[in-house]
């Protein structure tokens, strides 16, 4: 299936012959191949046989974090002699995590995506200055903390958070985070509370260490395993207004953030879905039931296209999405199609996975199980189905349903 054991082998075969089969991959460079398959190496080398072990245990694997960063992915320097990284090459770096697994991606991204996406828009010239270069490289490790114990869905209107400002013109926050993934190993933690004066959200970076910020560890998940999510619960913590993203002043700026995220994770359900179908694709090639291989029947061929097809859509939509964006084009409403699409397409592609593998899908001795219940989680976060449905049909039919 085109796995490639050298970086030069990218410019000589394709990455993604299987999942890809529409060759989405001619869009990237040779030198952007060349990046992503020194990823893959990485990740086939080291992560792959750690992944198994370490989800059943429910830890993240910290040995390869700083290997990880050290590959220097998220602006490499042969690609940006003439500025950032291109769009649809941080695409398929998510879609490479992803289709090997689910957490690693939520970690990168969590970094790559949300923690910097929460710089890029909502730090001042000055702040930006400052802060990126340490989030491009790692230096200042941050999480994006916006989901509360009793508002996710509704987080608009129902963030309770508070921030109050002082005389001295710092900050006191008080509340509570849940789900927030690589917190418990971040430096600071973006926060988003609502001033109660003027009762507009604004956004913090708070030291993780500072007084009055405390993390538990959310125990018992049943997906994404690996990714260590934090309960954080914030008690008179004070932040100094420097330390205040100076261009988050409402809600309308935070949603300018989650526009852009949105396609991060259309992206890694993208990959989950590909590496479902990559897993079941190789096991039906070697398994053999009645004397044939289980390749060879008509249902299981007839499950396989299906499963290529709810990819090649779903790269369709990813790589149209980033390329509009490209362009300086940000809808709500095209990130919302492409989160929620891509999910139902993955949540379909890593059940019929499972379907074929049969009762071994269920286990840990192939990756379908990791695929298929880590899918559960990303069809969640950054919108649920009915959220992105909604944003959609305000944009079809102008009329907000939100509110009914």
């Amino acid at each position: 299936m085109g796995t490639l054991a050298t970086p030069d082998a990218a410019l000589g075969a394709r990455l993604y012959e299987a999942a890809d089969w529409y060759d989405a991959e001619s869009l990237l460079t040779p030198e952007e191949r060349q990046v992503l398959s020194r990823l893959r190496s990485f990740l086939d080398a080291n992560a792959r046989p750690l992944l198994a072990e370490y989800w059943e245990r429910g830890e993240f694997p910290e040995q390869l974090a700083r290997p990880l960063i050290d590959l220097d992915l998220m602006e490499p320097a042969e690609l940006t002699a003439d500025g950032p990284a291109r769009g649809i090459y941080q695409g398929f770096r998510i879609f490479e995590l992803a289709r090997t697994d689910a957490s690693l991606a939520t970690w990168y991204t969590a970094q790559a995506g949300l923690f910097r996406t929460a710089i890029r828009v909502g730090a001042s010239a000055e702040q930006q200055a400052e802060w990126m270069p340490k989030v491009i490289d790692f230096s200042l490790k941050g999480v994006f903390s916006l989901t509360e114990p009793e508002s996710g869905s509704d987080i608009a209107g129902g963030l309770s958070t508070t921030a109050r400002r002082q005389a001295d013109g710092s900050w006191i926050l008080d509340g509570a985070k849940r789900w927030i993934g690589g917190a418990v190993t971040a430096d600071v933690l973006a926060v988003f509370a609502r001033d109660t004066a003027d009762g507009q959200v604004k956004a913090f970076l708070v030291d993780r260490t500072a007084d009055g910020v405390s993390l538990e560890k959310i125990q018992g998940k049943t997906s994404l395993r690996m990714m260590q999510n934090a309960h954080i619960t914030l008690t008179g913590v004070r932040v100094p207004e420097a330390m205040r993203l100076h261009n988050v002043n409402s809600f309308r700026d935070v949603a300018a953030m989650l526009r852009a995220m949105r396609s991060d994770v259309a992206w890694i359900a993208t990959g989950i879905a590909a590496g479902a179908f990559e897993a079941a694709l190789a096991y039906v090639n070697e398994r053999r039931q009645f004397g044939r291989t289980l390749g060879s029947f008509q249902l299981v061929q007839e499950k396989l296209a299906r499963m290529l097809g709810n990819v090649t859509a779903s790269l369709s939509l990813v790589v149209r999405l980033t390329e509009q964006q490209a362009k300086g084009v940000y809808r709500d409403q095209d990130s919302a199609l492409a989160k929620m699409q891509t999910s139902l397409f993955m949540r379909d592609t890593v059940a019929l996975a499972r379907e074929v593998v049969g009762g071994n899908g269920i286990t840990l001795a192939t990756a379908v199980a990791r695929f298929h219940a880590d899918a559960e989680a990303v069809y969640s976060y950054e919108g649920t189905h009915e959220i992105n449905a909604l944003i959609i049909g305000r944009a079809l039919t102008g009329e907000s349903a939100f509110t009914r």
